[in-house]
């Protein structure tokens, strides 16, 4: 069991463009059975954490139901944001309280802290986070949300290509 932040990138090390959009990401190849692909990362998580910026992007962008069936927790102050029908818990608290909860609810198997760089550098601060999975897309963007808003030090573990993507896997140095 690892909590790992599971996302891509631009190459300026931005998650979300200026406009909260992720055109500059979901025009891109990429292959989900490939190298550190979503299918083979997907079928190892047992419990899921986001914010409610990437929530309220998946409402816009994927509606209907709910697309995990792994137990999901949504970070936010403002639980009227969950649409009905979405089997979603909400949560607002120090990210240390919750993660017990959330290691309890993966039954052995991955934490994926979903989507934007402010929940992961909340993890990250609370040394939460084991590993990064990165996906570095062929774009910078200038500006936007970070992939990860705070002073960190990893070691790269493990490098691939897939499709438009370079993949870098990374955990927490000693």
């Amino acid at each position: 069991m690892a909590c790992v932040y599971y996302t891509a990138s631009s190459l300026d090390g931005f998650v979300v463009d200026e406009a909260n959009s992720l055109d500059w990401l979901t025009s891109r190849a990429v292959d989900a059975n490939g190298v550190f692909g979503y299918e083979a990362f997907a079928k190892g998580v047992g419990a899921l954490a986001m914010g409610a910026s990437t929530y309220e992007w998946l409402l816009r962008n994927q509606p209907g139901d709910w697309m995990y069936e792994q137990p999901t927790w949504v970070l936010t102050h403002r639980p009227e944001i969950i649409a009905g029908g979405h089997p979603v818990h909400t949560y607002a608290g120090a990210v240390a309280e919750l993660y017990p909860r959330l290691v309890a609810a993966a039954a052995g198997r991955d934490v994926w802290v979903v989507g934007g760089g402010d929940v992961a550098a909340q993890f990250a601060a609370a040394d939460l986070i084991d590993e990064m999975i990165v996906s570095y897309a062929p774009c910078s963007l200038g500006a936007g949300a970070r992939v990860l808003p705070l002073r960190s030090e990893w070691v790269l573990r493990e490098v691939a290509r897939n499709a438009d993507f370079v993949c870098a896997r990374w955990t927490k140095a000693a």
